[in-house]
């Protein structure tokens, strides 16, 4: 009888330890999965939902903040006097850094042909505070607008600027959803 016992409490210890390996790698293997569902999405702004409050630089998580400025070229009318670029009511077109609307000169203009000018946003240099989209917006065409990019963004889980966006434009998106731009898509 008492054999008997032994054997039963080996078969309990055996079974057990089958049982917590078991569960052992079914947990790396869940977690590992759900990593890979969680890497799946992204987070992304609608650029026709922004309104351009600014809550992009101060709320995200990282110092500066994953959404930067993007420049949609085939929207833009390289204009001399652009409104994403220079402060309003600028002194005589005076293209000084004083006049300049972006606070850390993100944006650089470059002299294409009389009266033309090409901007580009230096990416490192942009906070995301959504000034020189609000210029555009008010006295362009819309050019510019915000976008977080998926290279610098964490992906929070829940993301602090959605949470906190007035405009519900921020949005949680397949991984292989195109950047959602004005006047059409750029691959992520």
């Amino acid at each position: 009888m008492e054999k008997n016992r032994s054997y039963n409490r080996r078969d309990f210890l055996e079974s057990g330890m089958r049982l917590s390996l078991a569960l052992a790698v079914g947990a790396v293997g869940g977690l590992a999965i759900g990593k890979a569902t969680a890497s799946e999405w992204v987070w992304q702004i609608d650029p026709f939902a922004c309104t351009q409050c600014g809550r992009c630089a101060d709320e995200c998580v990282l110092s500066p903040s994953a959404v930067k400025c993007v420049h949609a070229f085939d929207l833009c009318g390289y204009c001399d006097l652009c409104g994403g670029y220079l402060i309003p009511g600028a002194n005589g077109l005076n293209t000084g850094a004083e006049n300049q609307l972006c606070p850390t000169s993100a944006i650089h203009r470059k002299y294409i042909e009389d009266p033309y000018f090409e901007y580009v946003i230096e990416e490192d240099l942009c906070i995301g505070c959504s000034k020189c989209v609000k210029g555009c917006a008010s006295f362009g065409n819309g050019s510019l607008h915000l976008q977080i990019k998926h290279d610098l963004c964490k992906n929070c889980n829940e993301c602090s600027i959605a949470r906190l966006c007035p405009s519900d434009a921020i949005k949680r998106v397949p991984a292989s959803t195109p950047y959602l731009v004005k006047g059409g898509f750029i691959e992520p």
